[in-house]
């Protein structure tokens, strides 16, 4: 056919193909990249050209796949050739050494026994098939005998090979492999920020939002989740089986396929023990949620003459960290009103101690949630820090229902300025549309003055309350007009006080440009959107007349956004409070022009951790993002730099241990004057 591809672009495809797998594999999985994310992204902007001229080219293994696939109507289900089971779980030392006394009797051993030890992550089970090496189907655990079908979500997830890499030059006819899919921490807080700038509901967890990534039925939504996977075991394999638990893991990472670095091969269950404590320890700096540490017996033939129950197998079982749960009483629901309307469902608990933290209040996010668990007040509830932080109500204790407990419904009107409240078209949520409601105002005051925003030192709630509700400040130019007089005679608010609150707003009143973008608070646009558009306008008078179209332009700004800010610069009343507030004085700072010093930090991760003596860590993040850099949470083999201030804690010892770069805060500020090439690129 004419149209078909010459045998060199053919071979230019295959090629592309094969070097874009292989640096997603080093990137992903081994987490070592050996070339740039600009040059990634050429390379796969050159395949998708070629396959889109000629789409003949495209194959099942292609990273072009990775994209999503047409939305389904619903899932089918499929059979596991192996029931996924569930494992025994151990809560104590005790229960670990009975588990091992216990096989030894039933192997009837003398002889100590070895054992795999692997993190227990807290993520989302599903099974992968590769058939002739290729992903064929992926599949969730469902209820162990059949799952659902997710191949189309599971081939977005960069870590998932699409096509494994022979082990002595040979993959086999069919393989099943077991995994876990989940969402690292930072990752999982990103994507949270993200929903929240869009005012979508934020995940409870990182698991939730795991699981409901791989459920999606329009696959391109969780391309953009951030999911991440261990493979941890074999269901079926044409071909020999490895002898031990140990050489499985090994044949899946030679496969490409990616295993959780922690795991220990080959230990006594003393052994064990030691590592569950070491991990209890090690938990809190760990890049991803875990819930305890899995104890397998290492040989297969012991595996297979233990064998299994109706529900477990009995050469493994969980030994399960303590739990972050306790169970309380919901004494009432209140609602509350964000800035931008949205009401927000909030339980009053009876106190009680959770994972160290007392817990009085947790959020219910919204009524569909409430009625999915059937959460009544006066319920015994079981409530638990949500990745150890955020209180939520995991279900309720109907057994220790009296049937004196009221459902709750959501209110018609707003309950703090009883406006109609609607449920925007797509939205789970309701809203209250009054854009005077008090309840609003005042999150947006407090909004604009967090520290993110203007960062007012001394203007909190209580205060922001008082300034509202004696109709002190109705918007935000109100702020800058505040006297010390009119402060003192507030309740808790003494002249000192008052006139620490009017310096601090007036030391304020100088400000980057990204940061006042962010505190308008304008619908769906965050920090890291603010940030692009006060680097693309350089002025707020040039992005107020931006057009859509101007806006779409800037790399990471979508239509979402860009029509949020155009909604928000094109209504009269707010440029009239725009006027209003440039007026009282504000100076608006331009981000700073990138020169051939800053250049330099391109690309570069830094993680900064202990006390900085002349800056706060704010000021340091902000400081490597305008010179081109980013901050992250946690130390990795991407990172470049370690920045380490007083009491630097475990990071540190991690970063030596990776040969990151590790830098005082001298150090720090002569790089951010003169940068220069250290650490993986």
């Amino acid at each position: 056919m004419p149209n078909d591809p010459n045998p060199e672009i053919q071979s230019r495809a295959a090629v592309l193909r094969e070097a874009l797998n292989h640096h997603n594999h080093r990137y992903h999985v081994l987490d070592d990249p050996e070339i740039s994310d600009a040059e990634y992204d050429r390379l796969l902007q050159e395949l998708v050209s070629l396959e889109t001229r000629w789409p003949q080219l495209v194959t099942t293994d292609s990273p072009t796949q990775r994209v999503g696939a047409p939305p389904l109507e619903k899932f089918e289900s499929v059979a596991h050739s192996l029931p996924m089971q569930s494992l025994d779980n151990a809560f104590s030392e005790e229960d670990v050494r009975g588990f091992e006394k216990r096989i030894r009797r039933q192997l009837a051993l003398e002889e100590p026994l070895d054992f795999t030890l692997e993190p227990k992550m807290d993520g989302v089970a599903v099974e992968l098939v590769y058939r002739d090496g290729l992903l064929a189907l992926a599949s969730t655990r469902g209820d162990g005998i059949r799952g659902e079908v997710i191949t189309a979500n599971v081939r977005t997830i960069p870590a998932v090979p699409l096509r494994l890499s022979p082990v002595g030059n040979q993959v086999p006819a069919l393989l099943e492999v077991r995994a876990e899919v989940f969402i690292h921490r930072d990752a999982f807080e990103q994507l949270n920020r993200e929903r929240i700038a869009c005012d979508l509901p934020a995940f409870a967890n990182a698991r939730n939002a795991a699981a409901g990534s791989l459920r999606q039925l329009d696959s391109k939504v969780t391309a953009q989740r951030p999911l991440a996977l261990f493979c941890y075991g074999i269901g079926h394999l044409e071909g020999t089986m490895p002898a031990t638990q140990g050489e499985i893991l090994d044949r899946l990472r030679s496969a490409g396929l990616p295993v959780n670095p922690l795991v220990r091969t080959r230990q006594s269950i003393e052994a064990a023990l030691a590592f569950y404590r070491e991990l209890e320890v090690r938990r809190p700096e760990l890049p991803y949620d875990i819930d305890g540490m899995v104890i397998k017996v290492d040989r297969v033939d012991y595996q297979e003459r233990l064998g299994a129950t109706t529900r477990s197998p009995r050469w493994a079982i969980a030994f399960k960290f303590k739990a972050v749960q306790a169970t309380t009483r919901l004494d009432g629901i209140e609602v509350q009103v964000g800035r931008t309307g949205t009401l927000t469902p909030v339980a009053h608990l009876a106190p009680v101690e959770v994972g160290g933290v007392v817990v009085s209040r947790a959020t219910l996010h919204n009524q569909d949630e409430i009625d999915r668990k059937d959460i009544r007040v006066g319920d015994t509830v079981l409530v638990q820090r949500a990745g150890d932080v955020i209180p939520e109500v995991v279900k309720v204790v109907a057994a220790k229902r009296s049937g004196a407990e009221t459902r709750f419904k959501m209110p018609d009107g707003c309950p703090d300025c009883r406006s109609a409240v609607v449920q925007l078209k797509g939205e789970i949520a309701l809203r209250c549309v009054n854009a005077d409601c008090p309840a609003q105002i005042k999150e947006r005051i407090r909004h604009f003055a967090s520290k993110k925003a203007f960062d007012i030192d001394g203007l909190g709630r209580k205060i922001v309350a008082q300034l509202v509700d004696k109709g002190l400040v109705k918007s935000f130019p109100d702020l800058f007009g505040l006297e010390v007089e009119t402060l003192a005679g507030l309740e808790r608010l003494a002249e000192k006080s008052a006139r620490n609150l009017v310096d601090a707003i007036n030391a304020s009143r100088k400000i980057d440009l990204d940061r006042f973008i962010f505190a308008l608070g304008i619908r769906h646009v965050g920090e890291h959107a603010a940030r692009l558009m006060a680097r693309e306008f350089g002025t707020w008078e040039k992005l107020a007349d931006a057009r859509l179209e101007d806006l779409e332009a800037i790399d990471g700004i979508g239509p979402i956004v860009g029509q949020s800010l155009v909604s928000f610069c094109s209504q009269e009343t707010n440029r009239r409070m725009m006027q209003s507030l440039l007026a009282r004085g504000l100076e608006l700072v331009a981000p700073a022009e990138s020169n051939t010093s800053t250049d330099g930090l391109a690309g570069k991760t830094f993680v900064i951790t202990g006390t900085l003596a002349g800056m706060t860590r704010r000021q340091a993040k902000e400081a490597v993002e305008a010179a081109g850099g980013k901050v992250t949470g946690s130390v990795s083999r991407k990172t470049n730099f370690l920045v380490a201030g007083e009491a630097p804690g475990s990071k540190y010892a991690k970063a030596e241990s990776l040969g990151v770069v590790i830098l005082n805060e001298s150090e720090f500020r002569r790089l951010l004057e003169t940068p220069v090439e250290a650490g993986p690129s």
